[in-house]
């Protein structure tokens, strides 16, 4: 199936489930608290990490439906992240995807209540999930999205990033503060996706091993971007991590080379799937490797 076509077709019910998602949940101000968490869900993007999620399990030939919940749980905790990075404490950034970020159209306290609701409900959503029939399914894709967000995750990349700040490091400490910053949510759209379809442990194998290059071109391609993309097509003020002295693929290796290391990690990602077809031939190649498209420059 066509990625394009995949995607015009699932993001209005992704997004409307992601919506939909945030009244099931009591607050106990439910104006401003439940206002600044649609805030930041709602700012739109192609909501890559849930839709390879859903994709994967069409690839697998699994009704997407089952895995509605848990995509609407990993958008919880990416927006999540978001609202928290954008804080004046981390990036410090006014804008983001062209709109005001959270703190700036609410206030600072406002925006890490969302935040902090939104980490914990994206559990929730997993645990009530009456789709999923199978507890241990449940309970591994509650445990690996709580270590892919966790201390040993995506914040452990977040702390480590912050603590590169203004300082010369190699490129094997960017690709582990990569690996887990951004790669462990999007692994975890890929492991979500076999575990609920239940693919095999060499299919698995696999998909891992493709979420984890899918990852590391997402990053190299986010940090191209704040050299080689206007502000506009950003969404936000260019070149601001250079402003803070943070370090990206391309001050490391340089613009030619970040967009080799590009290239090969799209390249591996297409030998991989390749690999997953030859085992299952009933996979659907075609659709996720749609999704690279999504990384070129």
């Amino acid at each position: 199936m066509d990625a394009t076509i995949f995607m015009e077709n699932q993001l209005p019910v992704l997004d409307e489930a992601i919506l939909k998602s945030v009244d099931q949940f009591g607050h106990a101000q439910p104006g401003q608290l439940k206002e600044s968490m649609v805030y930041s869900l709602n700012t739109g993007g192609k909501r890559i990490r849930p839709m390879l999620l859903l994709a994967t399990l069409k690839a697998l030939n699994v009704d997407i439906q089952i895995g509605l919940n848990t995509a609407v749980a990993l958008e919880y905790i990416h927006t999540y992240s978001l609202i928290h990075d954008d804080l004046p404490a981390m990036d410090n950034d006014d804008y983001r995807r062209g709109k005001l970020t959270n703190h700036k159209a609410f206030d600072e306290a406002t925006a890490i209540l969302a935040g902090d609701s939104l980490l914990t409900d994206s559990f929730a959503l997993i645990a009530n999930d009456s789709k999923i029939q199978n507890m241990q399914t449940k309970v591994n894709l509650i445990a690996e999205l709580s270590k892919a967000a966790g201390s040993n995750g995506m914040i452990a990349g977040q702390i480590l990033d912050v603590d590169s700040e203004g300082k010369q490091i190699n490129l094997r400490t960017l690709q582990d503060i990569h690996k887990h910053k951004t790669g462990e949510l999007i692994r975890y759209a890929v492991f979500a996706g076999g575990q609920i379809a239940q693919a095999s442990s060499e299919v698995a194998t696999l998909l891992d091993d493709f979420a984890w290059a899918y990852g590391i071109a997402y990053q190299i391609q986010n940090d191209l971007q704040e050299v080689m993309w206007t502000d506009e097509a950003r969404g936000k003020l260019n070149h601001s991590d250079a402003e803070l002295d943070k370090n990206t693929y391309p001050s490391i290796m340089g613009t030619n080379g970040a967009l080799s290391a590009l290239s090969d990690k799209i390249d591996s990602c297409k030998s991989l799937l390749d690999q997953i077809q030859t085992i299952q031939p009933a996979f659907d190649v075609e659709l996720l490797a749609g999704f690279l498209k999504y990384l070129k420059i």
